[in-house]
């Protein structure tokens, strides 16, 4: 896939707005975006560290999958995003060479970026999010 850098870590926190007090309290950082995702059933919330950002999901429905991950596993890191030109061409790459995919084609995601979702099972138990690299 040849990624050109990590766009985001996604943590999944039960309230958003402590959450948000939290990080800028203890870590300094600025919320810079918040943002509902209405499709994923999520309101989002960003924060930058150099080039990668920390992304914040709060479940907006008891269906979300963040409700459900925070359910089975508490809260935590949800997955981690890596920036990808071509992301449909990687995408069928990563389905010719037998990587489980959770999408098949992208979606539209916080920020307005093309996403896609690779499952846990294909990548050693973490959750792999790629987004289109608008910057590349």
């Amino acid at each position: 896939m040849n990624p050109s850098h990590i766009e985001h870590i996604g943590i999944a926190v039960a309230d958003l707005k402590n959450a948000i007090d939290h990080y800028e309290k203890v870590f300094g950082m600025k919320c810079y975006n918040i943002e509902e995702v209405a499709e994923q059933k999520v309101r989002t919330a960003f924060f930058r560290v150099g080039q990668t950002k920390i992304e914040l999901l709060e479940a907006t429905s008891p269906e979300s999958p963040i409700a459900r991950f925070i359910e089975n596993r508490g809260e935590g890191i949800h997955h981690i995003a890596f920036a990808v030109r071509g992301i449909e061409e990687q995408l069928k790459h990563a389905e010719r060479q037998g990587v489980k995919l959770i999408d098949s084609v992208p979606r539209k995601g916080a920020e307005g970026l093309d996403i896609a979702f690779i499952h846990p099972r294909s990548t050693h138990g973490v959750m792999i999010e790629i987004c289109e690299d608008k910057n590349g």
